[in-house]
């Protein structure tokens, strides 16, 4: 049941889960922490996976820097003793969560090095910007400028942002209108804090290939607004190494997450979280070739469940470390 209730808080907070397909998690929760949820035959044999190519070096010799995602620590304890068990597994940053207590996340980076690479919006499911009733979009617009400051205050220059979600209430066109007006508004206030607004790709129904993505953005004609792009949640409707090699220079952050097409084929789409990083669909490869060819963001995040103790930090750490030696 914790487990459960776990996966199902960290895909709200992540930005994978939206209100409407919380219902579906039923069948996507019976991974227990530790199972590989892989057993027999798997698409990580077949030839090109990313297994068969992160069996080298895991030394990372890559400029790039490793996050983690605030909302994914599953290790009890306060702000402190969660930063200092992600700093001796080996990160060098974190992701917070907006609208935390900022004096005590700066005074745990302090003591122990982290460096925020980002700040997740904590609020954009509860107050849409693409809400059909005015008064909530006010209200999402409002919880973003918190998140831009918590940015600021953090050291960072990145906020991620889910704009909108189409639904039975809310029409494409009018999810594309209403998150563009309000990020419209927010763009002069982001320029002056050189704090970047970074789209997230999430199962929202909305900004479906890479090129929607990037006439999106591009509207806003500022390079304040940017993608923040995410690995595994693209695996459902097209291939990450696609995307960016479209995106190219617009991706302002990456979130490193798995899936794999195999258990989401079998057991809902839901359940194809349910795997370890390195053990999925992702080609990592392919992915890390155009990484190095297209991204200057400096930081890769890691948004994947567990991570409930220090061993299992250390082994995502790890696993992180062998897709960056493929830079």
């Amino acid at each position: 049941m914790k487990r459960r209730n776990f996966i199902k808080k960290t895909l709200f907070a992540t930005g994978a889960l939206s209100v409407a397909s919380a219902g579906d998690l039923s069948s996507a929760t019976g991974f227990a922490a530790g199972e590989t949820a892989l057993s027999g035959e798997t698409s990580s044999t077949k030839p090109g996976n990313a297994v068969a190519d992160l069996n080298g070096s895991s030394e990372n010799k890559s400029p790039l820097l490793k996050s983690i995602m605030w909302g994914t620590v599953g290790l009890e304890g306060s702000v402190l003793e969660k930063c200092k068990a992600i700093k001796a597994a080996g990160f060098d940053g974190i992701e917070p969560s907006s609208h935390m207590d900022r004096n005590e996340v700066t005074d745990a980076m302090k003591a122990t090095g982290l460096k925020a690479s980002s700040v997740c919006n904590s609020k954009h499911w509860e107050s849409l910007m693409s809400h059909p009733e005015a008064k909530v979009r006010r209200e999402g617009i409002k919880h973003m400028i918190v998140a831009m400051e918590d940015a600021q205050a953090y050291g960072t220059d990145a906020v991620l942002l889910v704009p909108g979600r189409v639904d039975e209430n809310t029409a494409y066109e009018d999810c594309w209108n209403y998150s563009t007006e309000c990020i419209r508004e927010l763009v002069p206030l982001a320029e002056k804090m050189q704090v970047k607004i970074c789209i997230e790709n999430v199962w929202n129904n909305f900004l479906l290939s890479p090129v929607e993505m990037r006439t999106y953005i591009n509207q806003f004609d500022s390079r304040y607004v940017c993608s923040y792009f995410d690995c595994g949640n693209i695996l459902v409707y097209g291939w990450p190494e696609h995307w960016i090699a479209t995106l190219g220079n617009q991706i302002g952050r990456i979130h490193i997450k798995e899936f794999s097409r195999k258990i989401a084929d079998k057991q809902g789409r839901w359940a194809g979280f349910n795997v370890q990083l390195t053990e999925g669909d992702v080609r990592w490869k392919e992915v890390m070739t155009e990484i190095k060819r297209n991204y200057n963001g400096g930081w890769l995040t890691t948004e994947q469940g567990g991570s409930s103790t220090l061993a299992e930090l250390k082994d995502l750490s790890s696993r992180l470390d062998k897709i960056l030696a493929l830079y």
